[in-house]
């Protein structure tokens, strides 16, 4: 064999090695491309609907339980969902709203493992958080149960909190703090109108705000409707969470009684005078009868928790007597409540 011939074999059978080589990891290819395609359409087949991906015992949808955690910077959105986490939810901090229902979605997939998730949605998000509202409209048409906490506080709380952490609000740009809280309640205006519960932390230390987060979400079973029953004095300012506010200052005070003077409404002595004046009793008998229907109302809408602010002039006597009687009856119709007595000792 000559020289030319001999390097026209081994050219020859390189080639046909190389073509060998080609065509393997074309079918290769072939094979990983047709097992990506398999699979993307699997995991499309399961998020096109959440109602068949994990069913529960009676073969429904095991959606979890959605709450939607935001309010303005600085009044206690982290304190409220590590509350949340310690209660055992999946919480997961400054999700993009957009994505809000695929987590849902990954919930109803989790055979029952992420059965309660919370969700963190602030102004942090910037341009995402435009988003909310057709994400929220999404998790409607798709029957999600989603309740929504604002975490509400005062301009002055707020600007003491940001200056004693020495950082800058979110949105101040190259203004100052209160411009930064201005633009933040104006983006917020609508989504604090839709939540289920306000909560005002102006005059709330970590611990307090931790026992309402508590007192509303601890246990295991949810109750139809949720009251807080708060007196306050006028004096004070009144509560800006307030969903109802009751005036008892057309009943006569009882700080104008020396005896009286230094006691509370929880005093027995104190709470028999106020109930002795003239229309006292008459008044908790009817407004508990409207607040009977009010809170039919409230369950029809999907409403589950409701603030009620009784207050009279220093919300120290009137306010907590009533308070204290009202609290009591709507216990008494089925009504899980919580008492507290928001300026009771200021004085």
């Amino acid at each position: 064999m000559t020289e030319n011939s001999h390097e026209n074999a081994q050219s020859g059978a390189a080639h046909e090695t190389a073509d060998r080589d080609i065509t393997d990891r074309d079918s290769t290819d072939r094979d990983v491309t047709d097992r990506d395609t398999a699979d993307r359409a699997d995991r499309a087949d399961g998020a096109a609907d959440v109602s068949t991906s994990t069913p529960n015992e009676t073969g429904e949808a095991a959606i979890p339980e959605l709450v939607i955690i935001s309010g303005m910077s600085g009044a206690g959105r982290s304190t409220a969902a590590k509350c949340l986490e310690d209660l055992g939810w999946f919480v997961v901090d400054n999700l993009p709203p957009a994505l809000i229902p695929t987590m849902v979605e990954l919930g109803a997939r989790s055979q029952g493992n992420v059965a309660r998730i919370a969700v963190v949605v602030d102004v942090r998000g910037r341009r995402f958080f435009d988003n909310l509202r057709e994400s929220l409209a999404d998790l409607e048409a798709k029957h999600v149960t989603r309740r929504i906490v604002f975490l509400e506080s005062s301009d002055d709380a707020l600007v003491r909190r940001f200056e004693s952490v020495r950082r800058p609000h979110p949105l101040q740009g190259d203004g100052r703090i209160v411009d930064g809280i201005a633009a933040e309640r104006d983006l917020l205006r609508e989504l604090r109108g839709d939540a289920d519960l306000v909560i005002d932390t102006s005059s709330l230390n970590v611990h307090e705000l931790r026992a309402k987060m508590d007192a509303q979400f601890a246990g295991e079973s949810e109750p139809e409707l949720r009251a807080t029953v708060m007196s306050f004095g006028y004096k004070y300012g009144l509560p800006v969470d307030a969903d109802l506010v009751v005036d008892c200052r057309f009943l006569p005070n009882p700080h104008w009684v020396p005896e009286l003077r230094p006691f509370t409404g929880v005093n027995e002595e104190v709470s028999d005078y106020v109930f002795d004046q003239p229309g006292a009793k008459e008044f908790l008998n009817q407004y508990t009868e409207l607040l009977q229907l009010i809170a039919a109302g409230y369950r029809r809408e999907g409403k589950r928790y409701v603030t009620i602010a009784v207050g009279c002039t220093g919300g120290k006597h009137r306010s907590v007597a009533m308070s204290e009687k009202l609290s009591a009856r709507l216990a008494a119709e089925g009504v899980e409540t919580v008492l507290v007595h928001r300026d009771m000792g200021r004085e």
